[in-house]
């Protein structure tokens, strides 16, 4: 199915005859393009790029499998599933289950097209719908999804947009189904202890059981990473205490909040020390979620996933 079409089993919100739609104006000369214009025009070369941002360095492959597995872990039946603002799909595949029908969200043609070239797996093509639309103003009803994810930090990028977009992520979730969030509170940070031992005696204490490593880099705390240049105009940080406050306040049922790679995460020299060993890495896997739960190590965390689920009766911030 092309961009710009959904099955008609899919409710479309009151009024809207097909989620196909143009997708907002520029701004006018000199004001600069909006968020919405600067996603809308992304080119091949970018949305190949954003593709390749989770594969081809061990940095890389954490980064994904970290949040492939986070996926796994609240993903469960479904009859449809959205991926809001979903790039190239990277993980859109990875959200409901066996027989679950997937529609990727995204206002950059260039980005749907590459999610359909790149997904190999035959059950996730037979499912999958690209619908070109702004996620702020979906073209869906509401509560027509039993998961809904946001990932990518797509709310911070959505910047003066993203409180509405906030709200029709939530509204679109059926009562009792599953958000899932991506949220970029800070810059990142990375293990004292771990950073100060020479990459190869890195790989080799991460075959040891997490219990004789752990204690050691909790006990000597973490390093904050510097600020990065200045992100584009509009973006906008929220913080896992933020969000969660939000959704609780509204009667969701927060399941998970995990900051991403926080003990090795930025180190790109250790982390392809521990990739070639499967047991080292497989360590590292299990000791980034378990710092990653810490709730201290959310607030500077370059990127924090959080799973909440919709109460099943009314509710919304």
């Amino acid at each position: 199915m092309g961009p710009g079409r959904s099955r008609t089993a899919l409710r479309l919100a009151p009024g809207r005859r097909s989620a196909d739609r143009r997708i907002g104006r520029r701004r006018p000369s000199g004001g600069g393009p909006s968020a919405r214009d600067r996603f809308r025009e992304v080119d091949r070369y970018r949305a190949e790029r954003e593709w390749q941002r989770y594969e081809g360095t061990a940095q890389r492959d954490l980064y994904r499998e970290l949040r492939e597995r986070f996926l796994e872990r609240h993903s469960g039946p479904a009859r449809w599933a959205a991926d809001l603002g979903s790039g190239p799909g990277r993980f859109t595949g990875r959200l409901g289950g066996p027989g679950t029908r997937r529609v990727a969200v995204d206002l950059s043609l260039e980005m749907l097209a590459l999610l359909e070239a790149r997904e190999r797996r035959p059950e996730v093509r037979a499912t999958l719908d690209r619908v070109r639309a702004d996620a702020a103003r979906s073209p869906f009803a509401p509560g027509s999804f039993e998961a809904v994810a946001l990932l990518g930090n797509a709310l911070g990028f959505a910047g003066a947009e993203s409180e509405r977009l906030w709200r029709a992520a939530l509204s679109l979730v059926h009562p009792g189904g599953t958000l899932t969030l991506e949220i970029a509170p800070g810059p990142g940070e990375r293990s004292r202890y771990l950073v100060r031992l020479p990459p190869t005696s890195v790989a080799r204490l991460l075959r040891a059981p997490l219990v004789a490593v752990r204690p050691r880099v909790e006990r000597e705390g973490f390093a904050p990473e510097p600020e990065r240049r200045a992100g584009p105009r509009e973006f906008r940080r929220f913080s896992p205490d933020e969000v969660t406050r939000r959704l609780v306040s509204a009667g969701w049922e927060v399941r998970e909040v995990t900051a991403v790679a926080p003990a090795l995460g930025t180190d790109a020299a250790r982390l392809e020390a521990v990739r070639p060993d499967a047991k080292a890495w497989a360590h590292l896997l299990e000791l980034e979620e378990q710092l990653g739960r810490m709730p201290a190590r959310g607030a500077r965390a370059a990127a924090v996933l959080i799973a909440a689920r919709r109460p099943l009766s009314n509710g919304q911030d």
